[in-house]
């Protein structure tokens, strides 16, 4: 259980919207995000030229993009693969903002060996050490579950730092028609861990409040 202690302190320690973690144990990534931001403008310039050419073939019915339109849209997404570090980072701080806001948030005091002693007075007051035995597995079964959700928004995280690391190119995608799609899903996507981040950060708390609650009156329940 005091080990228990320890891996809750250190996920939650990691958790976030920030990056400063995330580039902490993946330094190349910060480096190789260049390079994505030149992939991503070298796929629109070279989306542009295609689609230009495919006007050419307009009159023996291929389909091709308005050329006004393709090289608005091309400009504008080569600015938003440019400053995708930026628009991203607004992303990260206003979805951050609710994070803090939880992680911050006074709770009950919370110590998981005490939890075990607890349960363990309870029913040993009133039961055999079989049935105490019992109480015993089903705390060890109920820590392991928490241990999971932790390890599953640890997960979370990491992949929300995929996802930032790797947006010029999401963004590449939305600069023509065809691929626009895969630019919206990348989207949604994106915010969805966000969003969810910020849920895991709240069922972890609920969970640590729940438990913080019991340890201090075990009686009242």
């Amino acid at each position: 259980m005091n080990g228990l202690d320890l891996i809750t302190t250190s996920v939650l320690g990691a958790l976030g919207c920030d990056m400063t973690v995330f580039l902490r144990y993946f330094p190349a990534a910060e480096t190789m995000y260049n390079i994505f931001v030149g992939l991503a403008i070298g796929l629109i310039l070279l989306n542009w030229v295609w689609q230009l050419f495919k006007n050419y073939g307009a009159v023996a019915g291929i389909e091709a993009e308005d050329p006004v339109k393709l090289s608005l849209r091309s400009v504008l997404f080569i600015l938003l693969a440019y400053f995708s570090d930026d628009i991203v980072s607004i992303v990260l701080k206003i979805g951050g903002t609710p994070y803090r806001w939880i992680m911050n948030s006074e709770l009950p005091p919370l110590n998981f060996a005490n939890f075990n002693s607890v349960i363990l007075t309870i029913v040993g007051v009133c039961a055999s050490g079989t049935v105490s035995l019992i109480s015993l597995i089903l705390v060890l079964i109920l820590a392991w579950n928490y241990i999971k959700l932790l390890f599953e928004a640890a997960e979370r995280y990491v992949l929300l730092g995929v996802l930032v690391y790797t947006s010029p190119v999401a963004f590449a995608m939305g600069a023509s028609q065809s691929t626009s799609n895969i630019f919206k899903s990348w989207c949604r996507m994106f915010g969805g861990q966000v969003f969810l981040l910020v849920m895991n950060a709240w069922c972890l708390r609920l969970f640590t409040s729940m438990v913080g609650a019991f340890i201090s009156n075990p009686l009242s329940i």
